[in-house]
């Protein structure tokens, strides 16, 4: 099996996690294992737990770590990190990384049905289980699309989109990428027509939505933060808006500390931060990495240490 995957700020990301040779590390998104293969490569008698969903994924990086004892590889959401780490027999990690969104290699894979640049069926599930696209565009209401794509993809023709979806599914079953493409196209202005991928947001939203990813990536970073051991870092990287919008509140609320009115002349409510960051700002690419690989050019790191 063939799988492509660049492994966005990979220098950053192993810095960030500021590895331990005896230390416990997770990736929670192993993908292609690059990063998983490099922070392997780095462990002495410490244990590197690599999870991930999606079975094409555990299959190349069971096969990519095999080289490292101290690896193992694990099919299940990063949402359930603790149950993968109680079953591993581990108390705690020293490091956490998550890399959101979809892989090179699900796009890349038409058959997969992330792109809408191939014609393949319309699927969209990373763990290839449960309902896919197809049956959530045959299922849902015209409302509930609309909001779907206003939600997750901040498509500004939200409801044209859904009312043209709806439409033409009265016709015909909407099945494969490419007929999605042509409806979503259908439903707009000539003007947005013209950009250059004018069916990204809505094909964003629908993968967001069949994939859970959002109730995913809360849970996930609360299973995460509660598994670190103290010194501990979490590294994460999002690739659009809500994901990192969400990281962001979530680790200002770990870092956070006394939350009393400032009139207050002394402290009441006793709240201490249980984490602190390291950097204010997030991480972007660098320029030679924009140029190796445009699929990081949306790429925002973040990194918190547990107290």
């Amino acid at each position: 099996m063939e799988f492509s995957h660049f492994s966005v700020m990979l220098e950053e990301c192993l810095e960030g996690l500021h590895i331990n040779p005896e230390g416990v590390y997770v990736d929670g998104t192993a993908g292609g294992a690059g990063h998983s293969s490099q922070i392997a490569k780095r462990l002495t008698t410490g244990r590197l737990l690599a999870l991930d969903q999606d079975p094409d994924a555990v299959a190349i990086a069971t096969e990519r770590l095999s080289q490292y004892p101290c690896a193992q590889v694990v099919r299940i959401n990063f949402r359930n990190m603790g149950t993968a780490l109680a079953n591993a027999g581990v108390s705690g990690a020293d490091g956490v990384l998550l890399d959101l969104g979809v892989s090179s290699h699900q796009l890349d894979t038409a058959e997969r049905g992330f792109s809408y640049l191939k014609d393949a069926p319309l699927d969209m599930r990373m763990s290839q289980e449960g309902p896919s696209a197809a049956d959530l565009v045959a299922s849902s209401s015209e409302e509930e699309i609309a909001r779907i794509l206003w939600e997750y993809g901040e498509e500004r023709y939200s409801r044209s989109i859904a009312r043209a979806i709806v439409r033409e599914r009265e016709k015909q079953p909407i099945l494969t990428t490419l007929q999605l493409a042509d409806i979503i196209k259908s439903a707009m202005p000539a003007a947005a027509k013209r950009e250059k991928n004018p069916c990204k947001r809505s094909f964003q939203a629908l993968r967001i939505a069949v994939n859970s990813e959002l109730d995913a990536l809360s849970q996930g970073i609360d299973e995460a933060f509660e598994n670190l051991n103290p010194g501990g870092r979490l590294v994460i990287i999002t690739f659009h808006s809500l994901e990192d919008r969400m990281v962001k509140q979530k680790f200002a609320d770990f870092c956070r500390g006394c939350t009393c009115p400032p009139e207050f002349p002394v402290c009441v409510c006793g709240k201490k931060p249980r984490a602190k960051h390291i950097g204010k700002k997030p991480i972007l690419p660098s320029k030679e990495e924009l140029e190796l690989n445009r699929r990081s050019q949306s790429a925002k790191l973040r990194i918190i240490e547990k107290i």
